[in-house]
């Protein structure tokens, strides 16, 4: 394994090279962003532009699937990569739909944890932590998170577009050790990008190239898909994120599909 591809995050992301959680809000269309991310953002658009329709409905699949979760009973959330604190974060879409739920977002840089924490108060009936770690930590994660939540009791993991920023090939196997902690009833959500849509790789290339934390396309969607080995994968499995139970019909999925999605649960 090459220095690149185990690389992780500075203590701090600056502003002068791409940072995830930034150039996602700048291919979402958003305003928490800067130059070097909004660079990033309009050669990766240049190569795939499918991504930035993908970047558009992370948010909205991410809706559907807390809200499906809350449904289910779920109040107990980990929040892998947890993003800018935008309206469609875990944080808010939990504890709008049931105040009581208990959150713990997860991200490898402290700037942007201590921006979240500052932002997102929990409502007084649930409560919420943020954790500065990377997330192969998994047993200091887990630890972290037992403050908050009961783990003896059903907790919903959620991986939004955040697991190519791991080795090659070990995203799988992580993400395999948190499902193995939590109990019976516990479910997992995960939307990535993988390697077969025509222009992603280039695309991939032409970010890692920037200087930013490399991102490692999935290889196959039955790799997306290994991350939930164990589990029980919901209807309608491995799908466009758009596809994923839409509120609306969603259009037939082109050649280039910039991200695809799955929620299961642990029997």
């Amino acid at each position: 394994m090459s220095d690149q591809q185990d690389r992780r995050q500075p203590a701090a992301v600056g502003d002068d090279v791409p940072a995830s959680h930034r150039f996602w809000d700048a291919l979402a269309g958003g305003t928490d962003h800067r130059p070097a991310d909004l660079r990033a953002a309009a050669e990766v658009e240049r190569l795939f532009p499918e991504l930035v329709a993908g970047a558009r409905a992370t948010r909205p699949f991410q809706a559907r699937v807390v809200r499906h979760l809350v449904e289910a009973g779920v109040r107990q959330f980990i929040d892998l990569g947890t993003g800018l604190p935008s309206a469609g974060n875990t944080h808010r879409l939990a504890q709008d739909l049931a105040p009581d739920a208990r959150i713990v977002s997860v991200d490898i840089d402290p700037r942007l944890i201590r921006h979240v924490s500052a932002l997102m108060p929990s409502s007084s009936e649930g409560a919420a932590d943020y954790v500065a770690a990377d997330i192969r930590d998994v047993d200091a994660v887990l630890d972290r998170a037992a403050a908050t939540l009961d783990l003896a009791r059903p907790v919903a993991v959620l991986a939004m577009s955040m697991l190519g920023h791991l080795p090659p090939g070990t995203a799988p196997g992580v993400v395999r050790r948190y499902t193995a902690a939590l109990a019976p009833g516990s479910h997992l959500a995960v939307c990535d990008s993988w390697a077969g849509a025509p222009g992603v790789t280039e695309a991939s290339d032409a970010y890692n190239a920037t200087g930013a934390m490399p991102y490692h396309l999935f290889a196959s969607l039955d790799e997306l898909a290994d991350t939930a080995a164990g589990l029980t994968i919901l209807d309608p499995g491995v799908v466009p994120v758009d596809h994923w139970r839409p509120d609306t019909p969603a259009p037939a999925p082109g050649p280039g599909v910039g991200q695809f999605g799955l929620l299961a649960v642990k029997d």
